[in-house]
């Protein structure tokens, strides 16, 4: 027991009456019924104690007057326990009522809601306000939460079945909450499947998940499920009752229906939760319309469907969150010519709008649609060679060449062997072939060429005469009469700009040089021009070559409509065709990209975190910085940039009982998260950008995962790291892997067989290198959810990097023998 602990109970004892005991409270685990909480907005917070005399149920407070502790309020409950003791905003922001549950039976409790008044404790809740169990939270609604909290109440029917209500405080009295329905419904959805998994044949959990995927805004998926709860002979609770329950079912299907498309209007925006970040979609206005249960979610495409992921794997969404493609694949690119590229177990295909897999069959590499086309590559051991795909799916030109690029106009250059190219149409016919040992694709009627692998650069037309001598180390298409070439020798770059006759138009004297599209170019200057691999600072320049600008940009977009997004490292905002700020559009605070989505809607990208705002930079939408957990626990997010190549967002926790513990927590949260001291003034010759996510939360066990990536500026890829750390929010421990078993078992070598069966076993573990695997450690990385332990590894450990963190998921259920279930970490989530 802490100090704090001992100074509070020796407070609340010293103003019980004689023969009076404190209660205990059974769950999550055993606990005095003492609590601390600021009921009033004083600076000194309250201190609520509950006991027991006579048999009676009492509840004071204690109020601190010029360092005196005074009873200011005494309450007289009913039953003969209590289950609840906590405090939350409930009536409105910024003030805590006390939220106590007086048990009365087995499985049943009252749940009081008091009003610190000057008249006492006034408790708000109706006398029929019972539960067998109960979540208050600020409950995620169409705008994102509002500093009240909500609170849902599981009110027990038949074996393991509840009715679940979900309330808020509405124009004096606690009323039914719809619009928390989309956030709250799901969860209550994933707790009746399990149950209709485990026990098929009871017709009450088929009613009950009908409801809750009704109240979730799943029709589709209710109407399966009310249907199925029909199907018994005798029907839970009623035929009728079920029959009314489809109706609104298949009243909402007619609504959706009917509803248009709204595609256009339909943003991405992330919240962050205590299941980690979800996506869903904002209006114009901010409103959310798309409740945030997505992994991810990107843009709507013109064609009115989203590419969203769930569980891991992706699937296709229309206008009104339903699924088009299921969720079944490891990725989906963006639609081109009505066509997407899928990537599942077996390889790479190629569906249509509805999900139709149009491939035969599938293949180790398919490239996006182009013009009607898309590049497919073959492997074997004796032939590995590109071809062509039509939109049908089918192999209109065979696996023939070498290399393969996409169709422009028509026309691709294609790679027959060695030192021999071809120009060929959408048929495959060859038009003209080339016999050098590189040639790029085309541009303004112009190809870049090699004659041999080790020489220089030239240009030469369709018709293989050579229209600009090979003299650049580096040649980009033409585009617009234009095309950027680099004459260094060594590992610096000198790019310059030149003309179809070959004429410098912008000396090469770069470290870079982008094409920005609308006849503007980045000219950009070496950081550090003894390691020019660090970056650029770019300037503007128009098409022949005038500097529009001066060299302040550490990033510039490309132009879109006449604006591009622009940052200098200070703020981000839009640039116009002069080169200079855009007049009429905001700036905002940090490194990113602005888009103009609508007339008075602007997508912020801003140092990772994306937001919405208006034309004169009012905020639209924005990720939530705090996450709340159940009161008076929260996850703050706190952000460290001390310079502009180093960037992380780490947690700190707040409302724990133990302010010395929270202080420690937090410390060690920011040095886990890696901040620490980076100069501000100087290029960093890397990257660095940190994050987290609430990953598990149950009781008093919160599991955060802490991440990074480290990237060497020039490297081929950075390397991630990934830590979980597992915090009892009641003393601050955060605890190891032994934590979780009896002293006496050997988990190390256990763990170790189970996961080298599952490697062996289990064919998604393929990738894992052959005799790389050797065992775990003692502290090994891992984390828990609900039902099961976690193990994991850092990249190239035991796999190739595009692995990632191999992860081993072990059940609870089968290393039972082995848990500490009488320790502290079990104890903690049960």
């Amino acid at each position: 027991m802490s100090e704090n602990i001992e100074q509070l109970m020796q407070v609340a004892k010293a103003h019980l009456p004689p023969g009076a005991e404190i209660i205990l409270i059974d769950k999550p685990n055993a606990h005095a019924a003492v609590y601390t909480t600021n009921l009033t907005g004083s600076s000194m917070p309250e201190i609520v104690v509950m006991y027991r005399l006579n048999g009676e149920l009492h509840l004071i407070v204690l109020q601190n007057f010029n360092g005196k502790w005074e009873r200011v309020a005494t309450v007289k409950g009913p039953g003969y326990g209590v289950t609840l003791l906590t405090a939350a905003p409930v009536v409105q922001t910024g003030q805590n009522n006390l939220l106590v549950g007086w048990q009365i039976g087995s499985i049943w409790s009252k749940l009081s809601v008091y009003t610190l008044t000057k008249d006492g404790l006034r408790d708000i809740a109706p006398d029929n306000m019972y539960y067998s169990y109960i979540e208050v939270e600020d409950m995620l609604g169409p705008t994102g939460t509002n500093a009240v909290a909500d609170i849902a109440l599981w009110i027990h029917d038949t074996g393991e079945a509840y009715r679940v209500m979900v309330l808020h405080w509405h124009n004096g009295t606690f009323e039914p909450a719809p619009n928390l329905y989309p956030y709250y419904f799901p969860r209550v959805v994933r707790y009746y499947e399990r149950l209709t998994e485990q026990h098929p044949d009871y017709p009450f959990y088929w009613y009950y998940l009908a409801d809750a995927q009704y109240r979730a805004g799943m029709p589709q998926s209710a109407l399966i499920s009310v249907r199925k709860a029909l199907s018994f002979n005798q029907p839970y609770p009623s035929r009728e009752v079920l029959l009314e329950l489809e109706r609104h079912i298949k009243h909402m299907l007619e609504e959706q229906k009917d509803m248009p498309r709204r595609s256009v209007g339909l943003f991405p925006a992330s919240l962050k939760t205590t299941e980690g970040t979800k996506w869903g979609y904002i209006d114009a206005k901010g409103e959310m319309v798309i409740q945030p249960r997505f992994d991810d979610a990107r843009d709507f495409q013109e064609n009115g469907l989203a590419i969203v992921s769930e569980k891991g794997k992706y699937g296709v969404i229309d206008a009104l969150a339903r699924y088009v493609v299921q969720p079944i694949y490891n990725s989906i690119n963006s639609f081109k010519d009505r066509r997407a590229i899928v990537i599942d177990r077996d390889g790479f295909k190629m569906i249509d709008e509805k999900g139709n897999v149009l491939t035969k069959h599938a293949y180790s590499f398919i490239e996006d649609m182009s013009e009607h086309r898309a590049v497919f590559y073959v492997s074997n051991n004796s032939n590995s060679k590109y071809g062509y795909l039509d939109d049908k799916g089918n192999e209109i030109i065979p696996a023939q060449f070498e290399e393969a690029g996409d169709f422009h106009d028509g026309k691709a250059v294609v790679k027959i062997k060695d030192k021999e190219y071809a120009l060929i149409n959408p048929n495959g016919r060859q038009l003209v072939t080339y016999n050098y040992a590189f040639v790029g694709p085309l541009g303004d009627g112009l190809l870049a060429f090699q004659q041999d692998s080790a020489g220089k650069y030239g240009y030469i037309d369709e018709h293989c005469k050579i229209v600009i001598q090979p003299t650049f180390t580096l040649a980009f298409p033409f585009h617009d009469g234009r095309a950027i070439v680099n004459t260094a020798e060594g590992y610096k770059s000198n790019f310059g700009v030149i003309n179809k006759k070959g004429k410098f138009v912008i000396q090469p004297i770069y470290n870079d040089i982008r094409d920005l599209g609308d006849e503007r170019f980045a000219l950009g200057n070496a950081v550090d021009p003894e390691q020019p691999f660090i970056g650029s600072i770019y300037a503007i320049a128009d098409w022949n070559g005038k500097r529009l600008s001066d060299f302040i940009y550490t990033n510039v977009e490309n132009f879109d409509d006449g604006l591009a997004s622009a940052t200098d490292a200070k703020q981000t905002y839009f640039i116009d065709r002069s080169g200079k700020p855009a007049s009429g559009y905001p700036r905002v605070d940090g490194s990113g990209t602005l888009t103009l989505e609508r007339k008075n809607l602007i997508k912020a990208f801003i140092d990772r975190r994306l937001s919405y705002i208006d034309r004169e930079g009012r905020g639209i939408w924005q990720q939530n910085t705090v996450i709340p957990l159940t009161p008076p626990y929260a996850v703050k997010e706190e952000k460290f940039k001390p310079n502009p190549n180093y960037l992380v967002y780490y947690p700190q926790i707040e409302g724990m009982p133990d302010v010395t513990a929270q202080q420690n927590v937090n410390t060690k949260l920011k040095e886990m998260s890696q901040v620490k001291p980076i100069p501000s003034d100087k290029k960093l010759n890397y990257t660095y950008d940190g994050d987290f996510d609430v990953t598990f939360y149950k009781e008093n066990l919160l599991v955060l995962q802490l991440d990074g990536y480290n990237y060497p500026i020039g490297a081929a890829h950075g390397m991630p790291t990934k830590m979980h750390v597992m915090i009892n929010l009641t003393n601050g421990h955060m605890y190891a892997l032994k934590d979780l078993f009896k002293p006496d078992s050997d988990y190390v070598k256990e763990l170790s067989r189970i996961i080298g069966t599952q490697i062996k076993e289990d064919p998604q573990y393929s990738y894992v290198f052959p005799g790389s695997y050797t065992g775990i450690k003692p502290d090994q990385p891992f984390y828990v959810t609900e039902d099961a332990l976690h193990i994991y590894f850092a990249p190239y450990e035991i796999a190739p990097y595009a692995a990632g963190f191999p992860t081993f998921t072990i059940p609870f259920a089968s290393i039972m023998y082995m848990i500490d279930t009488d320790g502290e970490f079990w104890k903690s989530f049960h």
